[in-house]
C-alpha cells in the first residue's frame, strides 16, 4: 500500500525555556545544520549557546505563539488534514525535530500497511539544513528499522509552475489594496560554505553573482540559485518591474560568512533610497513560524519603521491554503499514478 509522509521543520513543545532549550539542542547538534566536527560542534552548542539562547529564544516564541500550540505545528497539521480529506492514500505529518518524530511519522504509515511511501519535505529549495537532513534522516531511520519499505522523496519544488502559480496568487491577494514601492524577498539564511560543500562539481559556485546564471548540475543542489531562480519565476508571473523588488538572507547564527545582502541591514538601508512603503515575502517557507511571524512581521517591521519607512506589510505564508493543498494532492496524484 502507498502512503505520503509529508516532513516539516518542527517546534518545541512549549514556550518555556526548558523545552525551547531541548528543541534547539537537538536542531542545532544536527550535522547538516552546524557543518563542523562533532568536539567542536558540542562544546559550542552545550558549552556556549544553549546557556544563553534559550531563554531569548523563549521570549520570541512567547511573541509569536497561539492558544492552540506552536503556529508552525498548528498549520501543519490544518494543512495536513486538508490532503486527507482530500486523497485516498494514508497521510502522515511529522517533524524534522521535536516530537513528531520522522520515526513515528513512518511507523504511522507502516502500522496502516503502507509499504511504499512518497516523503515530501516542506522546503521548496534544496539545503543541507533543510531539505538533505530530512531525507537522510528518513533513509536512516528506514534501513535500520524498515529495510522493506520503499521511499520516493518529492524533488525541492522551486520552480514547479504550480507551486509559482499558488504563490504567486497567494502574494496577489495580500498585496491587494497595499500601495507598495517595493517587494523584498527574503530567504531563509545559510553559511556560504554550504553552497561550497553541496557543489557536486567543486567549482562552478562562486557566490559571485554570476555562477547562478550558467547552467550546471550544481544548481540541483544549490540553494543560493534555486531562491534566485524562484523570485525570477514569481516576477515573471506577477509582472513586477526590475526596480521594484529585490532578494535577502535572513536568521543568521555565528560570525562566519552567510548569503547576503542580510534581510535586517537591507530593511535599514531601503528608507534612505526612497522605498518607504514595503512587503516582504518568505518563500523559503510554506508554512509561517518563528522566522516570519517575529522575525520578519515584528522585528522586521519595527526595523523598517525605525530607520524612516512607513507602511510595512508581511505577506503569509502559503500555509494551509486551499491553492496549495491542491498542488500538494496534485504531486501525490501524479506519484501514485506513476508508481
Amino acid at each position: 500500500m502507498k502512503g505520503i509522509l509529508l516532513v516539516n521543520l518542527g517546534s518545541p513543545e512549549s514556550t518555556s525555556t526548558k523545552d525551547v532549550k531541548k528543541y534547539l539542542g537537538e536542531f542545532l547538534m544536527d550535522e547538516r545544520v552546524i557543518d563542523i566536527p562533532y568536539w567542536k560542534r558540542y562544546l559550542l552548542i552545550k558549552g556556549i549557546i544553549l546557556n544563553v539562547r534559550p531563554k531569548k529564544s523563549a521570549a520570541a516564541y512567547k511573541k509569536i505563539w497561539w492558544k492552540e500550540g506552536s503556529p508552525l505545528v498548528v498549520i501543519s497539521e490544518r494543512f495536513a488534514k486538508k490532503i486527507k480529506n482530500k486523497t485516498d492514500i494514508p497521510v502522515a505529518l511529522a517533524m524534522r525535530y521535536g516530537s513528531m518524530s520522522i520515526e513515528k511519522g513512518i511507523k504511522e504509515l507502516v502500522g496502516r500497511g503502507v509499504d511504499e511511501f512518497l516523503l515530501i519535505p516542506l522546503y521548496p529549495h534544496y539545503a543541507m539544513s533543510s531539505y538533505e537532513t530530512v531525507t537522510v534522516k528518513a533513509e536512516e531511520i528506514l534501513a535500520e528499522n524498515y529495510p522493506n519499505v520503499k521511499m520516493d522523496v518529492l524533488p525541492p519544488f522551486y520552480n514547479d509552475p504550480d507551486y509559482i502559480k499558488a504563490m504567486s496568487e497567494n502574494i496577489a491577494d495580500h498585496l491587494e489594496g497595499f500601495d507598495y514601492d517595493h517587494i523584498l524577498f527574503s530567504y531563509h539564511g545559510i553559511p556560504e560554505r554550504h553552497i561550497l560543500k553541496t557543489d557536486p562539481t567543486k567549482n562552478h559556485c562562486k557566490i559571485d553573482g554570476s555562477c547562478c546564471d550558467r547552467n550546471s548540475v550544481a544548481h540541483h543542489v544549490c540553494y543560493r540559485h534555486q531562491c534566485f531562480e524562484t523570485t525570477k519565476l514569481i516576477v515573471k508571473q506577477l509582472g513586477l518591474k526590475e526596480d521594484t523588488y529585490s532578494n535577502s538572507f535572513q536568521s543568521r547564527l555565528l560570525k562566519d560568512p552567510w548569503l547576503k545582502p542580510y534581510t535586517d541591514f537591507e530593511l535599514e538601508k531601503f528608507p534612505n533610497k526612497g522605498k518607504k512603503k514595503l512587503a516582504v515575502i518568505t518563500p523559503a517557507f510554506v508554512s509561517d513560524c518563528l522566522e516570519t511571524l517575529e522575525e520578519i512581521a515584528m522585528e522586521g517591521k519595527e526595523e523598517f519603521l525605525k530607520a524612516g519607512g512607513s507602511d510595512y506589510k508581511h505577506i503569509p505564508c502559503m500555509n494551509d491554503n486551499d491553492n496549495w493543498v491542491d498542488v500538494n494532492v496534485k504531486w501525490i496524484s501524479n506519484w501514485s499514478e506513476s508508481n
